[in-house]
């Protein structure tokens, strides 16, 4: 299976950058070629035909529990070597990785995600991506697979910025989000419609000795 890299110092890959560098935060509403959306959409979709797709824990560890009161999503990780296109974005991913590195100097060592299908109406209560316990995951990156998404479908992803500012991003199939892990607290409205993405983490090592 074939990875698709691109070079660390290609321009899109160090906007992002910049913008991390900037505000936190970072929307390229245009990331994926169309024709790896829809692939990785199928794949989506044919993983929760199969019932391979499991809800969602929120917490850590033996401290992990289903809350749907708090998130309604679906998910499933995906691993290297299952599919050319989950293959094809972690590549990319891996790029991205890089450019983070050489740019804002995180260390990051590897990149963990997962498919996640929201149905309709479900959501995710806002929340920081980083566990209070575990501080390896630096950024977060958000790859939405939806085909012609229009705002009035809901399912924003919503980002407190600070105490005044919030902005809201249409979860249109190709767009990526980048932000810090730590920094900045999301939430997932609900939606009309399905509500497909991969979400993911790029780690540090963390600070546990073993």
């Amino acid at each position: 299976m074939r990875a698709m890299q691109i070079p660390s110092d290609h321009p899109l890959l160090l906007r992002i950058v910049d913008d991390l560098a900037e505000r936190g935060w970072s929307q390229q509403n245009i990331f994926l070629p169309d024709a790896l959306t829809r692939a990785l959409a199928a794949e989506c979709r044919q993983r929760a035909a199969e019932g391979e797709l499991a809800p969602a824990a929120v917490g850590r560890g033996p401290f992990s529990e289903i809350r749907e009161g708090i998130r309604g999503d679906r998910i499933q990780w995906i691993e290297p070597g299952q599919v050319e296109a989950c293959d094809r974005y972690l590549g990319l991913m891996d790029s991205l990785r890089e450019a983070l590195n050489r740019g804002l100097f995180l260390g990051l060592e590897d990149f963990e995600s997962h498919f996640a299908l929201y149905p309709p109406g479900a959501f995710y209560l806002k929340h920081v991506d980083r566990f209070r316990d575990d501080d390896r995951r630096m950024v977060s990156a958000v790859l939405y697979l939806n085909d012609a998404w229009l705002p009035e479908h809901g399912g924003q992803l919503r980002m407190y910025l600070d105490e005044s500012a919030e902005h809201d991003v249409v979860p249109t199939g190709g767009c990526l989000v980048v932000f810090l892990s730590g920094d900045i607290p999301h939430e997932v409205l609900p939606a009309t419609r399905e509500r497909l993405s991969l979400t993911g983490w790029f780690r540090r090592r963390g600070n546990e000795l073993f």
